[in-house]
């Protein structure tokens, strides 16, 4: 295809790719900043080709593969579906920075036990919905976690090892004795020897 004199490919129209603008955006915890960027570049573009994050993959485009989840402010979201210049002071993680916490080592050991990882190319966004759930619900039920995996179709494994796999993680993150102790506590006897 050639390019006109705008370096545009013909039939382009004149300004595409305008209006740009720079801002900054919060990723794992740091401020990055955005120069020159096409207003309506998501969050996703950003994340990869920008600042070298390819953790999130790009799948389907449109918000219902799973495979680019990213967590913004604490709940998974879709980042092809967001345009990262309105994110203001939003805070968003992504796989390279979730790594990092012991909870996410126990989702991930737990999706490899239970054979929910195979070709692995939804596993970050899996990871990362798994791990947003577990933040604030430590010991979800089945509806909870298919609820929070329902965007994420994996071809390979399925669903139901996925399921496995959050359940386990969220038992052995959660202590058992907790509930044990607190009862235990609620009907110990009073102590010997009496009034004092």
């Amino acid at each position: 295809m050639s390019a006109g004199a705008d370096g545009l490919p013909e039939g382009f129209p004149a300004g595409y790719g305008e209006p740009t603008t720079s801002y900054v955006l919060r990723v794992n915890g740091e401020a990055r900043l955005i120069e020159n960027a096409w207003i309506g570049e998501n969050l996703l573009y950003v994340l990869r080709e920008r600042l070298g994050l390819p953790g999130a993959k790009d799948g389907c485009g449109q918000g219902v593969c799973g495979t680019c989840t990213v967590q913004l402010d604490g709940v998974a979201v879709a980042a092809c579906l967001i345009a990262a210049a309105t994110l203001g002071d939003r805070e968003v993680r992504t796989i390279e920075d979730l790594d990092n916490d012991t909870e996410t080592g126990e989702v991930q050991r737990a999706l490899v036990e239970f054979g929910a990882v195979q070709c692995g190319y939804c596993v970050p966004g899996v990871v990362a919905s798994a791990c947003a759930l577990l933040a604030r619900a430590p010991e979800p039920g089945e509806v909870e976690i298919r609820r929070a995996l329902d965007g994420h179709p994996c071809r390979c494994a399925g669903p139901h090892p996925m399921v496995d796999a959050v359940r386990a993680a969220a038992r052995r993150r959660v202590p058992q004795e907790t509930h044990s102790t607190m009862m235990f506590n609620v009907i110990a006897p009073p102590s010997a020897g009496g009034a004092e």
